[in-house]
């Protein structure tokens, strides 16, 4: 029997086709995390297309496939690290929690974007290019403030507490620093607590209570 003319074959994607695109989208994925890795473990100096590529077990071909170039790569992790930090912050709800809830409810979460190692490495990226990687590297920069504001905001709506934020992230990169000289995790329990009280403490004086 033979099939008719106006028979149309299905179209879409197949086992044999599916599977290439997978094992592409892994090694994209493997590369970016390596970069990120190569970053925070070494600096972003090292961070070079063949020394990534060497971490990544692939050949500067395949990194040139994927990204086009370094500035590419560097602009991938970017865009994976903003994405990140913009979900992570967008998902907080203080709800009708009281002050002290809402601060830590911040801090907490801004600790998890800003320690996340592939956040840490977009932070990087954009301030040793200094937005040399064209316009795409200043809108992040843009969207990761208009975040970090608006998390303020979630602290206190007051327009005279709106250096909150600033002072929280302030005080994040100052413990991711420590950590990194030191080369080994900090107490971060502690350094909550006091960051928590400080906070704390400052918006309740300006407000007036006790």
């Amino acid at each position: 029997m033979t099939s008719s003319a106006g028979s149309v074959r299905p179209t879409g994607p197949t086992r044999r086709t599916s599977a290439p695109r997978k094992r592409g989208d892994d090694t994209r994925a493997r590369i970016i995390d390596e970069t990120v890795r190569c970053i925070t473990d070494e600096g972003f100096g090292a961070a070079t297309a063949k020394h990534v590529a060497e971490r990544a077990g692939v050949t500067w071909g395949v990194i040139q496939y994927h990204f086009g170039d370094r500035n590419g790569l560097l602009m991938a992790v970017v865009d994976d690290g903003v994405t990140e930090l913009l979900t992570s912050l967008s998902a907080v709800d203080v709800g009708e929690l009281g002050l002290r809830q809402r601060i830590e409810a911040v801090v907490d979460t801004a600790w998890r974007c800003y320690a996340s190692p592939t956040s840490l490495a977009a932070f990087e990226i954009l301030r040793a290019t200094r937005g040399r990687l064209g316009e795409q590297s200043l809108e992040h920069l843009l969207q990761a403030n208009a975040a970090i504001n608006q998390l303020g905001r979630l602290v206190s709506d007051d327009p005279a507490d709106a250096g909150v934020a600033e002072v929280i992230w302030a005080a994040l990169r100052g413990i991711v620093l420590a950590q990194m000289i030191m080369g080994g995790p900090v107490d971060w329990q502690a350094e909550r607590r006091v960051l928590i009280e400080m906070v704390a403490h400052y918006l309740q004086r300006g407000r007036g209570r006790s």
